[in-house]
């Protein structure tokens, strides 16, 4: 299951999450983030109930945006025990974020 993170369920989503959380930070007009779209949500399908994976538009988001120094996207953050552990910037394969995915667990 992909979730959407925004400002008013950011705190209960992923800062007091008991799982690690991966946030893809996006925008509709951002041509890299949509070839990863389908990427992240076989991700979210594939970590379901081990790794929450969420979605952040950084136009509709932009406090969260600059919360995690995000310049450019996608932007991809991944937080084990509410603190930012990697991050990943740019369109990437699969294999890139599911090593970085399994480093959380």
């Amino acid at each position: 299951m992909e979730y959407t993170f925004t400002s008013a369920n950011f705190q209960s989503e992923v800062e007091n999450s008991d799982i690690p959380v991966m946030i893809d930070f996006y925008a509709d007009w951002c041509g890299p983030c949509k070839m990863m779209m389908p990427v992240v949500e076989k991700l979210a399908e594939k970590y379901d109930g081990k790794i929450k994976i969420g979605r952040v538009n950084s136009d509709d988001e932009p406090d969260l945006a600059e919360k995690f120094n995000v310049m450019s996207i996608p932007n991809f953050v991944f937080i084990k025990g509410g603190k930012v552990v990697d991050n990943a910037v740019g369109a990437m394969p699969q294999s890139v974020l599911e090593q970085k995915l399994n480093a959380l667990l």
